[in-house]
């Protein structure tokens, strides 16, 4: 799980998301999946501009998505939406179990360490569940 800490802008998460796109070097088109946060104009035609295939949930309430039907026609984005699913299970468990949902520390540098190290011991604890011999 690559993780980044942004300030709390209103978009600072779809700008984080767009670095960790960059980073990805690849002559393979990818695809992208998120919530519905991300459904804005502009993150969706960087995306595309990125080569880089939006699966984001359509936000319809009370206004126009930029998901249109080039992307929702394809089996693919509704598997897409269903494995999202298990994404939020981290964050989830970051949240709750990794002592997140009330960060008692401030400061960019400590605020992204605790997350990084958090996330990191939920790989650790994915990663022991895998490891388990089936009986």
């Amino acid at each position: 799980m690559k993780t980044a800490v942004t300030p709390a802008t209103g978009h600072g998460e779809r700008d984080a998301a767009l670095v960790m796109i960059e980073t990805l070097s690849s002559a393979r088109r990818i695809t992208v999946a998120a919530d519905k946060g991300y459904d804005t104009r502009d993150f969706v035609a960087e995306l595309r501009h990125m080569r880089a295939t939006p699966h984001i949930a359509q936000h319809t309430a009370g206004r126009h998505s930029a998901i249109d039907g080039r992307t929702t026609r394809h089996r693919g984005y509704a598997v897409s939406q269903q494995k999202r699913k298990l994404v939020e299970q981290g964050f989830g468990w970051i949240k709750g179990v990794g002592g997140l949902r009330k960060l008692r520390h401030r400061g960019g540098p400590l605020v992204q360490w605790i997350f990084t190290f958090t996330a990191a011991v939920y790989n650790i604890v994915r990663l022991r569940r895998l490891l388990v011999a089936p009986a």
